[in-house]
Protein backbone atom coordinates (compact mmCIF):
# COMPACT_ATOMS: atom_id res chain seq x y z
CA UNK A 1 0.00 0.00 0.00
CA UNK A 2 1.45 3.59 -0.68
CA UNK A 3 2.69 5.44 1.97
CA UNK A 4 3.35 8.65 2.65
CA UNK A 5 4.19 11.53 5.20
CA UNK A 6 2.64 14.56 5.90
CA UNK A 7 4.06 17.39 7.25
CA UNK A 8 1.55 19.92 8.77
CA UNK A 9 1.72 22.82 11.25
CA UNK A 10 0.57 20.84 13.96
CA UNK A 11 2.97 18.02 13.63
CA UNK A 12 4.01 15.07 11.38
CA UNK A 13 1.52 12.10 10.43
CA UNK A 14 1.75 9.00 8.16
CA UNK A 15 -0.85 8.16 5.49
CA UNK A 16 -1.50 4.62 3.78
CA UNK A 17 -4.19 4.19 1.13
CA UNK A 18 -5.00 1.77 -1.58
CA UNK A 19 -3.10 1.86 -4.77
CA UNK A 20 -4.84 3.29 -7.87
CA UNK A 21 -6.37 1.22 -10.85
CA UNK A 22 -8.37 -2.13 -10.87
CA UNK A 23 -7.66 -4.00 -7.60
CA UNK A 24 -7.86 -7.87 -7.19
CA UNK A 25 -11.46 -8.31 -4.59
CA UNK A 26 -10.04 -8.06 -0.43
CA UNK A 27 -6.89 -6.73 -1.29
CA UNK A 28 -5.86 -3.63 0.35
CA UNK A 29 -8.05 -3.73 2.94
CA UNK A 30 -7.03 -0.18 4.69
CA UNK A 31 -9.77 -0.11 6.62
CA UNK A 32 -8.56 -3.35 8.72
CA UNK A 33 -5.24 -2.33 8.89
CA UNK A 34 -6.60 0.56 10.51
CA UNK A 35 -9.36 -1.24 12.64
CA UNK A 36 -6.36 -3.81 14.16
CA UNK A 37 -4.02 -1.83 14.89
CA UNK A 38 -6.93 0.69 16.60
CA UNK A 39 -8.22 -2.30 18.52
CA UNK A 40 -4.27 -3.03 19.71
CA UNK A 41 -3.49 0.57 21.26
CA UNK A 42 -4.02 -0.65 24.81
CA UNK A 43 -2.47 -3.84 24.87
CA UNK A 44 1.19 -5.49 24.83
CA UNK A 45 1.62 -5.09 20.58
CA UNK A 46 2.88 -1.68 20.09
CA UNK A 47 1.67 -0.08 17.06
CA UNK A 48 0.92 3.74 15.97
CA UNK A 49 -1.69 5.40 17.33
CA UNK A 50 -4.67 5.41 14.37
CA UNK A 51 -6.34 9.23 13.63
CA UNK A 52 -8.58 8.44 11.13
CA UNK A 53 -10.13 6.83 8.35
CA UNK A 54 -11.78 7.83 5.33
CA UNK A 55 -13.29 5.34 2.75
CA UNK A 56 -14.86 8.00 0.89
CA UNK A 57 -13.06 7.19 -2.87
CA UNK A 58 -13.65 10.77 -3.96
CA UNK A 59 -11.46 12.78 -1.40
CA UNK A 60 -7.68 11.66 -3.21
CA UNK A 61 -9.31 8.57 -5.18
CA UNK A 62 -8.99 5.41 -2.93
CA UNK A 63 -9.56 4.91 0.69
CA UNK A 64 -6.84 5.85 3.00
CA UNK A 65 -6.15 6.32 6.53
CA UNK A 66 -3.67 8.66 8.83
CA UNK A 67 -1.74 7.45 11.95
CA UNK A 68 1.23 8.71 13.95
CA UNK A 69 4.22 8.97 12.64
CA UNK A 70 6.26 7.13 14.68
CA UNK A 71 9.92 8.07 14.94
CA UNK A 72 11.82 4.97 15.10
CA UNK A 73 14.62 2.73 13.40
CA UNK A 74 14.17 0.43 10.98
CA UNK A 75 15.89 -2.64 10.48
CA UNK A 76 15.64 -4.27 6.68
CA UNK A 77 18.48 -6.79 6.91
CA UNK A 78 18.24 -9.35 9.54
CA UNK A 79 22.19 -9.66 9.88
CA UNK A 80 22.09 -6.05 11.79
CA UNK A 81 25.61 -5.07 11.03
CA UNK A 82 24.63 -1.61 11.46
CA UNK A 83 23.45 -2.84 14.55
CA UNK A 84 26.21 -3.33 17.95
CA UNK A 85 26.74 -7.04 18.37
CA UNK A 86 25.67 -7.41 22.31
CA UNK A 87 22.18 -5.74 20.67
CA UNK A 88 21.64 -8.02 17.87
CA UNK A 89 20.50 -10.99 20.26
CA UNK A 90 18.27 -8.76 22.06
CA UNK A 91 16.57 -6.87 18.83
CA UNK A 92 15.60 -10.41 17.91
CA UNK A 93 14.72 -11.36 21.63
CA UNK A 94 11.99 -8.33 21.34
CA UNK A 95 11.11 -9.49 18.18
CA UNK A 96 10.23 -13.10 19.57
CA UNK A 97 8.56 -11.08 22.59
CA UNK A 98 6.08 -9.19 20.30
CA UNK A 99 5.15 -11.84 18.01
CA UNK A 100 3.77 -14.12 21.06
CA UNK A 101 2.47 -10.47 22.13
CA UNK A 102 0.55 -10.94 19.35
CA UNK A 103 -0.99 -13.90 19.34
CA UNK A 104 -1.88 -13.88 22.85
CA UNK A 105 -4.20 -10.52 22.85
CA UNK A 106 -7.76 -11.29 24.13
CA UNK A 107 -9.13 -10.84 20.75
CA UNK A 108 -12.92 -10.77 22.59
CA UNK A 109 -11.75 -8.57 24.75
CA UNK A 110 -10.57 -6.00 22.31
CA UNK A 111 -13.33 -6.73 19.97
CA UNK A 112 -11.88 -8.69 16.98
CA UNK A 113 -13.39 -11.87 17.66
CA UNK A 114 -14.99 -11.46 14.36
CA UNK A 115 -11.78 -10.53 12.86
CA UNK A 116 -11.31 -13.34 10.44
CA UNK A 117 -13.65 -16.45 9.57
CA UNK A 118 -14.29 -19.77 12.02
CA UNK A 119 -13.15 -22.95 10.63
CA UNK A 120 -9.63 -24.14 9.57
CA UNK A 121 -7.19 -21.59 8.97
CA UNK A 122 -5.38 -23.10 6.72
CA UNK A 123 -7.78 -24.47 4.43
CA UNK A 124 -9.23 -20.95 3.91
CA UNK A 125 -6.03 -19.38 3.13
CA UNK A 126 -4.95 -21.98 0.75
CA UNK A 127 -8.29 -21.57 -1.31
CA UNK A 128 -7.82 -17.96 -0.98
CA UNK A 129 -4.17 -17.27 -2.27
CA UNK A 130 -5.05 -20.02 -4.63
CA UNK A 131 -7.69 -18.12 -6.11
CA UNK A 132 -5.56 -14.92 -6.12
CA UNK A 133 -2.97 -16.36 -7.77
CA UNK A 134 -5.15 -17.70 -10.41
CA UNK A 135 -6.34 -14.21 -10.98
CA UNK A 136 -3.34 -12.82 -11.34
CA UNK A 137 -1.53 -15.37 -12.98
CA UNK A 138 0.70 -14.05 -15.87
CA UNK A 139 2.76 -17.80 -17.11
CA UNK A 140 2.86 -21.40 -15.86
CA UNK A 141 5.32 -22.03 -12.96
CA UNK A 142 5.46 -25.94 -12.50
CA UNK A 143 7.00 -25.53 -8.99
CA UNK A 144 3.87 -23.34 -7.90
CA UNK A 145 1.74 -25.75 -9.44
CA UNK A 146 3.32 -28.61 -7.63
CA UNK A 147 3.53 -26.45 -4.17
CA UNK A 148 -0.26 -25.88 -4.61
CA UNK A 149 -1.38 -29.27 -5.10
CA UNK A 150 0.90 -30.76 -2.18
CA UNK A 151 -0.54 -27.92 0.14
CA UNK A 152 -4.12 -29.19 -0.73
CA UNK A 153 -3.44 -32.26 -0.41
CA UNK A 154 -1.40 -31.78 3.41
CA UNK A 155 -3.48 -29.70 4.61
CA UNK A 156 -3.79 -29.84 8.40
CA UNK A 157 -7.26 -30.94 10.80
CA UNK A 158 -7.92 -28.12 12.65
CA UNK A 159 -6.76 -27.81 15.86
CA UNK A 160 -8.66 -25.39 17.66
CA UNK A 161 -5.74 -22.60 17.89
CA UNK A 162 -7.32 -19.47 17.20
CA UNK A 163 -5.22 -16.07 17.52
CA UNK A 164 -4.35 -12.98 15.95
CA UNK A 165 -2.03 -13.32 13.28
CA UNK A 166 -0.33 -10.54 11.26
CA UNK A 167 0.36 -12.02 8.17
CA UNK A 168 3.44 -10.22 7.50
CA UNK A 169 5.51 -10.54 10.99
CA UNK A 170 9.38 -10.03 9.87
CA UNK A 171 11.78 -7.68 10.97
CA UNK A 172 11.70 -4.91 8.38
CA UNK A 173 7.78 -4.45 9.72
CA UNK A 174 8.78 -3.06 12.91
CA UNK A 175 10.47 0.42 14.16
CA UNK A 176 12.65 0.00 16.62
CA UNK A 177 14.20 2.42 19.12
CA UNK A 178 17.00 4.32 17.90
CA UNK A 179 19.09 3.37 20.33
CA UNK A 180 18.13 -0.07 22.18
CA UNK A 181 16.36 -3.26 21.37
CA UNK A 182 12.74 -1.88 22.39
CA UNK A 183 9.83 -2.60 19.00
CA UNK A 184 8.05 1.32 19.09
CA UNK A 185 5.94 -0.61 16.26
CA UNK A 186 4.72 -3.09 14.12
CA UNK A 187 3.40 -1.85 10.57
CA UNK A 188 2.13 -3.10 7.72
CA UNK A 189 -1.17 -5.00 8.59
CA UNK A 190 -2.78 -5.54 5.60
CA UNK A 191 -2.64 -9.48 5.88
CA UNK A 192 -3.75 -9.28 9.49
CA UNK A 193 -6.37 -11.76 10.34
CA UNK A 194 -7.76 -13.94 12.72
CA UNK A 195 -6.14 -17.50 12.10
CA UNK A 196 -3.36 -19.92 13.21
CA UNK A 197 -0.71 -18.48 14.80
CA UNK A 198 2.40 -20.89 13.47
CA UNK A 199 1.95 -19.07 9.97
CA UNK A 200 3.39 -16.36 11.26
CA UNK A 201 6.62 -17.67 13.54
CA UNK A 202 7.00 -19.73 9.95
CA UNK A 203 7.16 -16.69 8.46
CA UNK A 204 10.13 -15.20 10.45
CA UNK A 205 11.87 -18.75 9.23
CA UNK A 206 11.03 -18.53 5.80
CA UNK A 207 12.73 -14.66 5.71
CA UNK A 208 15.71 -16.41 6.98
CA UNK A 209 15.95 -18.89 4.62
CA UNK A 210 16.52 -16.35 1.96
CA UNK A 211 19.50 -15.30 0.90
CA UNK A 212 21.11 -12.33 2.40
CA UNK A 213 21.25 -8.80 1.10
CA UNK A 214 18.99 -6.43 -0.47
CA UNK A 215 16.77 -8.52 -2.57
CA UNK A 216 16.45 -11.47 -0.12
CA UNK A 217 17.22 -9.76 2.94
CA UNK A 218 17.41 -13.24 4.32
CA UNK A 219 20.53 -15.38 6.60
CA UNK A 220 20.93 -18.36 3.87
CA UNK A 221 24.47 -19.37 4.22
CA UNK A 222 25.20 -16.63 7.49
CA UNK A 223 27.28 -17.96 10.99
CA UNK A 224 24.54 -16.90 12.94
CA UNK A 225 26.43 -17.35 16.16
CA UNK A 226 29.54 -15.66 15.12
CA UNK A 227 26.75 -12.86 14.23
CA UNK A 228 25.17 -12.75 17.58
CA UNK A 229 22.13 -14.33 16.28
CA UNK A 230 19.83 -17.14 17.31
CA UNK A 231 19.39 -19.88 15.60
CA UNK A 232 15.90 -20.87 13.90
CA UNK A 233 15.16 -23.57 17.02
CA UNK A 234 16.45 -21.31 19.55
CA UNK A 235 13.97 -18.48 17.99
CA UNK A 236 11.17 -21.49 17.84
CA UNK A 237 12.00 -22.88 21.70
CA UNK A 238 11.64 -19.03 23.07
CA UNK A 239 8.57 -18.59 21.13
CA UNK A 240 6.93 -22.18 22.63
CA UNK A 241 8.24 -21.00 25.81
CA UNK A 242 6.69 -17.76 25.67
CA UNK A 243 3.63 -18.88 24.37
CA UNK A 244 3.18 -22.11 26.37
CA UNK A 245 3.42 -24.85 23.82
CA UNK A 246 4.95 -28.01 24.25
CA UNK A 247 6.39 -28.68 20.58
CA UNK A 248 5.28 -27.94 17.00
CA UNK A 249 4.85 -30.88 14.98
CA UNK A 250 5.05 -30.62 11.09
CA UNK A 251 6.83 -27.51 10.77
CA UNK A 252 7.62 -28.04 7.19
CA UNK A 253 3.92 -27.74 6.47
CA UNK A 254 3.98 -24.29 7.87
CA UNK A 255 6.72 -23.16 6.16
CA UNK A 256 5.87 -24.52 2.63
CA UNK A 257 2.10 -22.59 3.03
CA UNK A 258 4.62 -19.26 3.77
CA UNK A 259 6.53 -19.80 0.64
CA UNK A 260 3.39 -20.83 -1.43
CA UNK A 261 1.36 -17.68 0.46
CA UNK A 262 4.38 -14.72 -0.33
CA UNK A 263 5.27 -16.23 -3.97
CA UNK A 264 1.03 -15.88 -4.51
CA UNK A 265 1.58 -11.78 -2.54
CA UNK A 266 4.35 -11.79 -5.66
CA UNK A 267 2.53 -12.97 -8.44
CA UNK A 268 0.24 -10.27 -7.81
CA UNK A 269 2.74 -7.70 -7.40
CA UNK A 270 3.47 -8.61 -10.84
CA UNK A 271 0.25 -8.41 -12.10
CA UNK A 272 0.39 -5.06 -11.36
CA UNK A 273 3.46 -3.78 -12.39
CA UNK A 274 2.35 -5.39 -15.69
CA UNK A 275 -0.96 -3.68 -15.85
CA UNK A 276 0.72 -0.22 -15.00
CA UNK A 277 -1.04 0.06 -11.14
CA UNK A 278 1.85 -0.66 -8.96
CA UNK A 279 3.76 2.63 -7.41
CA UNK A 280 7.09 0.58 -8.72
CA UNK A 281 6.54 -1.14 -11.90
CA UNK A 282 10.20 -1.91 -12.12
CA UNK A 283 10.38 -3.05 -8.70
CA UNK A 284 7.11 -4.64 -8.82
CA UNK A 285 8.15 -6.87 -11.94
CA UNK A 286 11.83 -7.47 -10.24
CA UNK A 287 9.73 -8.88 -7.10
CA UNK A 288 7.40 -10.93 -9.22
CA UNK A 289 10.39 -12.73 -10.79
CA UNK A 290 11.28 -14.20 -7.54
CA UNK A 291 7.91 -16.58 -7.37
CA UNK A 292 9.18 -19.68 -8.96
CA UNK A 293 12.41 -19.25 -6.22
CA UNK A 294 9.52 -18.97 -3.27
CA UNK A 295 7.79 -21.96 -4.94
CA UNK A 296 10.79 -23.99 -5.28
CA UNK A 297 11.77 -23.39 -1.89
CA UNK A 298 7.73 -23.87 -0.41
CA UNK A 299 8.35 -27.54 -1.89
CA UNK A 300 12.04 -27.92 -0.23
CA UNK A 301 10.30 -27.01 3.11
CA UNK A 302 7.48 -29.85 2.74
CA UNK A 303 9.90 -32.46 3.22
CA UNK A 304 11.01 -30.98 6.61
CA UNK A 305 8.94 -33.10 9.67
Amino acid sequence: NPTFRLTAPGGSYVLRRKPPGTLLKSAHAVDREFRVQKALADTDVPVAKMHVLCEDDEIIGSAFYVMEDVRGRNLDDPRLESVAFDMRGRIFDEMNRVLAAIHMVDIDAVGLSDYGAAGNYYRRQIDRWSKQYRASETEHIPQMEELMAWLDANAPEDDGRRSLVHGDYRIDNMLFAPDGPQCLAVLDWELSTIGHPFADLAAVIMQWRRPPGTDGRGLAGIDRRAQGLPSDEEFIEAYCRRTGVERIDRFGFYLAFCFFRMAGILQGVKKRALDGNASNPERGLMMGAYVPQFAAQGLEASKET
